[in-house]
C-alpha cells in the first residue's frame, strides 16, 4: 500500500512507502488527503505524523505527470488542506525534502529533521517557480532574505541550517526520527490556537529582494524564471496568504 495510516496511542501515523524518492504523485495526493481527512473526523487522533519509508521524505514532484491534466487532489489543495487542519500535524523528514516535498512540510504545523536531511526548492534550477505554496510559506518562517537566496538559487541547505533559520522545528539523532516525531506530537498535540505557517507574517521588505537581485544581476541576466520568483516573493510580503497563492 502507497499510504498507510496507523494509530499509536493518540497520534494517527501516515507513512508513504512510493519508492524510489517517494514522489508526489496522484495516489500518493489521493492517499494522504484521505488518511488526513479520516484522522482528522476520528476523536481519539489527537494529532498527526507524516513520514516517508525508504530513503527520503519526498523529494518532489512526479515527472510522470508533467504535461498531462491534472488529477485531484493538486498538490497546493494538498498542502492548503493540511495547513487547515484543526489538529496539529508533524513532518518527519529524512533524506532530502525538495520540491513539492518541502512545500508539504511547510504545510505542516511543525517539522523535525534527522541531522543529514537537506531541505529545498529547486524549481529555478528548471525554469519553474515553486508552484505549491514555497513562494509564501517559505517567506513567513525564515523571514524574506533566506527565502529569497534558497527559492532563487534552488540550492538545498542541511538540517542544522534549516533550524538556525527556523525552517525545522527540532534536529533529531539519525535512527531516532519517527520517536522524535512522536514525542514531539504528544508535545504539541494539546496547544491551541494552532501555529499555522500562512498566518504569521513575513520578517523583512521588500528591499531584501531588490538587493538579491542587485547582487547577481549579472547571473541571472536574460532568466525569466528568477523574475517569476522575485514577484511571487514580493507577493508574500504584500499580500495575505489567500491572495499570495493564486497570484
Amino acid at each position: 500500500m502507497t499510504v498507510s495510516a496507523t494509530l499509536r496511542g493518540a497520534i494517527l501515523e501516515i507513512m508513504v512507502d512510493n519508492p524510489p524518492v517517494n514522489a508526489l504523485g496522484h495516489p500518493v495526493r489521493k492517499g494522504l488527503l484521505e488518511a488526513l481527512e479520516a484522522g482528522a473526523r476520528q476523536p481519539e487522533v489527537e494529532a498527526i505524523v507524516i513520514a516517508c519509508a525508504g530513503r527520503t521524505f519526498f523529494a518532489g514532484a512526479d515527472i510522470s505527470e508533467f504535461g498531462k491534466p491534472p488529477l485531484d487532489p493538486i498538490l497546493p489543495d494538498l498542502c492548503n488542506a493540511i495547513e487547515a487542519l484543526a489538529k496539529p500535524v508533524v513532518a518527519a523528514i529524512h533524506g532530502t525534502a525538495l520540491g513539492g516535498g518541502l512545500e508539504v512540510a511547510l504545510a505542516c504545523h511543525y517539522r523535525v529533521a534527522v541531522s543529514s536531511a537537506r531541505l529545498g526548492l529547486p524549481e529555478v534550477k528548471l525554469g519553474l517557480i515553486p508552484g505549491a505554496g514555497g513562494t509564501q510559506r517559505l517567506p513567513r518562517l525564515v523571514g524574506i532574505a533566506a527565502a529569497t537566496d534558497m527559492i532563487v538559487s534552488g540550492d538545498p541547505i542541511p538540517a542544522g541550517k534549516a533550524a538556525e533559520l527556523g525552517l525545522v522545528d527540532h534536529v533529531v539523532a539519525e535512527g531516532s526520527l519517527i520517536e522524535e516525531a512522536h514525542r514531539w506530537a504528544q508535545v504539541i498535540a494539546g496547544r491551541r490556537p494552532l501555529l499555522r505557517t500562512g498566518e504569521r507574517p513575513v520578517a523583512g521588505d521588500v528591499a531584501a529582494i531588490d538587493r538579491y537581485a542587485q547582487a547577481h544581476a549579472r547571473k541571472l541576466r536574460g532568466q525569466t524564471a528568477p523574475q517569476a520568483c522575485f514577484e511571487a516573493l514580493r507577493a508574500a510580503i504584500d499580500l495575505p496568504l489567500a491572495g499570495g497563492l493564486p497570484r
